[in-house]
């Protein structure tokens, strides 16, 4: 696959009583019982989950792919895994990106997490949220500042595909992707300017270090941004996502729109000078819409039904999928995404059914780790 871009994605899942619903601060025990397996049995591109900020939480990474076949047998790998580790521990995983039950989440330990809980206060105590990153392979920062600059009007319509969090201290938030009006309290997240070369950028992100706000780079939230560890393009817009086939219909999309975009920035097409306020009202409208009512069409920032915003970023991308063999899939995919609906869209069906929060998070562990793939 000559010229097609790696891909990898990483989940953070909510750790919670697989009886109850309730989340458990158990991640230091779940990470103990994956290193010991690790250690015993470790493999190539095997490694251990990791923790997050909060004890009600772990992380997975997968490796870097070149096909979304590859992609999706990761991902289920993965959270399979982390589904024993957490069992081992007395717990159960849910690719939920908040909690639906009530929740007062607890600190992980560590000098840098202390230091966010110190320095930002309610913000990061009640940041209990689980995203998914997906990470695009660039030639070069250059490369990569020009799909940044060119992907900012179409990241709104990711965070409206994966929205999976319409609960919030047991209560119907109003939104889809709640996770994502609560991650954007951090001062560093959201929808960033054009930046228009490699330099500029990394310019930025020492002005906002050098302000004493930010600990350190890894506290750079924007919506997408450099890596500061791979040499990747990372989008962070998304929910973690119910079903372990959306993220990978996401990571199709992601490789499809950094594709596009680095082949306009080399026909020497500029970037749309949307500002940042109107993104941010995009992301809004996504947020709380998700794929059940109008977003903001990435072109005009018009309003227009989710349909008629899908059928436009497909349209946008298409060549590029073709190119990578993603387009079929991508197509189903959506398809599918329509008619049985997203995460949040599931949730409520299943509060609806059921009656209860309770009940919907123990089916949502259930579809997040079938029994058969462990």
């Amino acid at each position: 696959m000559t010229g097609v871009r790696r891909v990898g994605v990483e989940e953070e899942l909510l750790l919670v009583d697989a009886r109850t619903g309730e989340p458990l601060a158990l991640s230091s025990a779940v990470l103990s019982a994956a290193r010991e397996a690790g250690a015993a049995s470790a493999g190539p591109g095997e490694g251990v989950l990791e923790g997050e900020l909060k004890r009600e939480q772990v992380e997975f990474s997968t490796r870097p792919v070149l096909r979304m076949g590859e992609l999706a047998e990761e991902i289920v790998r993965w959270r399979a895994q982390a589904a024993r580790h957490a069992a081992e521990a007395g717990a159960a995983v849910a690719a939920l990106a908040t909690s639906p039950l009530p929740v007062t989440p607890s600190t992980s330990p560590g000098a840098r997490y202390r230091w966010m809980a110190g320095a930002f206060g309610l913000t990061a105590r009640e940041q209990l949220t689980c995203g998914c990153h997906v990470h695009v392979s660039v030639a070069s920062d250059e490369e990569g500042v020009a799909a940044l600059d060119r992907m900012r009007p179409w990241l709104a319509v990711l965070t409206a595909i994966s929205a999976n969090s319409p609960f919030w201290q047991g209560h119907d938030s109003g939104y889809a992707s709640y996770r994502s009006r609560v991650w954007n309290r951090w001062p560093s997240a959201g929808p960033t300017e054009v930046f228009g070369s490699a330099e500029r950028y990394h310019q930025h992100v020492r002005d906002m270090l050098t302000t004493g706000v930010l600990r350190d780079e890894g506290m750079v939230y924007f919506d997408a941004r450099l890596s500061a560890t791979y040499p990747t393009v990372e989008i962070r817009v998304a929910d973690v996502c119910l079903d372990p086939d959306t993220p990978v219909l996401l990571a199709a999309l992601a490789r499809a729109l950094v594709d596009t975009a680095v082949r306009a920035w080399r026909a020497g097409d500029p970037p749309a000078r949307i500002g940042v306020g109107l993104l941010r009202l995009a992301s809004w409208r996504a947020a709380k819409s998700g794929l059940e009512g109008p977003l903001l069409d990435p072109r005009s920032m018009a309003p227009a039904p989710p349909e008629a915003v899908l059928d436009v970023l497909l349209d946008h991308v298409r060549d590029a999928l073709e190119d990578n063999g993603d387009h079929e899939l991508v197509r189903q995919g959506v398809a599918r995404l329509l008619g049985r609906g997203n995460g949040a869209r599931r949730q409520r069906d299943l509060l609806h059914t059921t009656g209860a929060l309770r009940a919907v998070v123990t089916e949502c562990t259930r579809l997040t780790a079938p029994a058969s793939t462990g």
